[in-house]
């Protein structure tokens, strides 16, 4: 597995935000250093910032250039939870350098992890919130168009709805975002109706799940919607918004999933990957905020890409997952 970090993680400082220290970059390293001596073959990489052209495929150039802007100054604040400092932009620049290094090692044909800082899936076209500046995920999702690829997936596991993300591609004919996430939570978004528009109508795809939901329902959501409609979407990539804070120690979710489930679930999106006959897929770290549980965390993922398919079947009654499928329904024969 190909790993992409750059010392510029540790710079970031939001000072509205404790728990997004710069001490979690070294718990998320300290995962691949436990991976590698589980025996996952690790190959460490360097990445570059990600280049304009990538970043300006999502994010609008004024946002940019004011991020850059406030950053240089030594900082400033774009919400109420998300502030900027004086090695903001460049940790920033290279979380998504990193994401789109990932996903050229995994178009030939190396699985990848990008562990960097601060999240990005709550960052939109022009704003910043939740701890995010840029989305990572977005800009790899953006390369991969820009480098002539037509169907791109996102899947996002974070506990937090990736506002940001839904709200790039809401309208996006070519990107399939699917979440799974604690609802009602942080930003608000998420909901089982929200289907996409226009040209994206039915290419967003959430399941929203209660506060205190363990591995079973996460297992129903895969099982029942998200890889009937991988299926059936065909996608070329599968990017992975990689957060951990649905782990039941973390600090600010309220879900009930244990370390190991994180490499079941990358052992299960693996699997579908050589069912496709596509790509590995790449992951890129999003939210975790118990350092323990992150490294533990991102130490089960790796494992996992190289493990069983977890064989996970949907039996129907799970009222969260009955309601998503209800909403796509119109849209994916795998649902109806």
């Amino acid at each position: 597995m190909h790993v992409y970090s750059d010392p510029a993680s540790k710079h970031h400082v939001n000072d509205l935000a404790g728990v997004e220290s710069p001490a979690r970059f070294p718990a998320a390293l300290a995962g691949v250093e436990r991976a590698e001596q589980d025996g996952v073959p690790v190959e460490w990489r360097t990445c570059a910032p990600a280049e304009e052209e990538a970043l300006t495929t999502v994010h609008d150039p004024a946002y940019l250039e004011g991020l850059r802007e406030m950053s240089a100054a030594g900082g400033g604040y774009l919400s109420m939870d998300t502030a900027v400092g004086a090695g903001s932009w460049e940790a920033a620049s290279y979380a998504s350098g990193a994401a789109c290094s990932a996903l050229g090692s995994v178009l030939a044909g190396d699985t990848a992890f990008a562990i960097a800082r601060p999240p990005g899936h709550h960052a939109g076209r022009d704003y910043g919130m939740g701890f995010c500046l840029t989305n990572h995920a977005a800009v790899a999702a953006g390369r991969a168009l820009l480098w002539g690829l037509e169907k791109v997936a996102i899947l996002d596991w974070d506990v937090h709805h990736g506002n940001g993300t839904q709200d790039i591609f809401y309208a996006d004919a070519s990107v399939l975002y699917l979440s799974v996430h604690q609802s009602p939570f942080y930003p608000g978004t998420g909901r089982a109706g929200e289907v996409g528009d226009g040209e994206g109508l039915g290419l967003t795809v959430n399941v929203p799940l209660p506060a205190g939901s363990g591995e079973d329902l996460y297992a129903a959501a895969f099982a029942g919607v998200f890889l009937p409609v991988l299926r059936e979407f065909g996608p070329e990539v599968i990017l992975v918004s990689a957060g951990f804070d649905a782990h039941t120690d973390d600090l600010l979710g309220g879900m009930a999933l244990g370390t190991d489930a994180f490499g079941r679930f990358a052992a299960g999106i693996s699997a579908l990957c050589r069912e496709l006959g596509i790509v590995p897929p790449a992951f890129i770290l999003e939210g975790g905020y118990n350092l323990d549980a992150l490294t533990a965390s991102v130490a089960a993922t790796m494992r996992g890409v190289g493990e069983r398919d977890p064989g996970w079947e949907y039996a129907g009654g799970v009222r969260p997952v009955e309601e998503s499928r209800e909403a796509l329904a119109p849209f994916w024969r795998s649902l109806r």
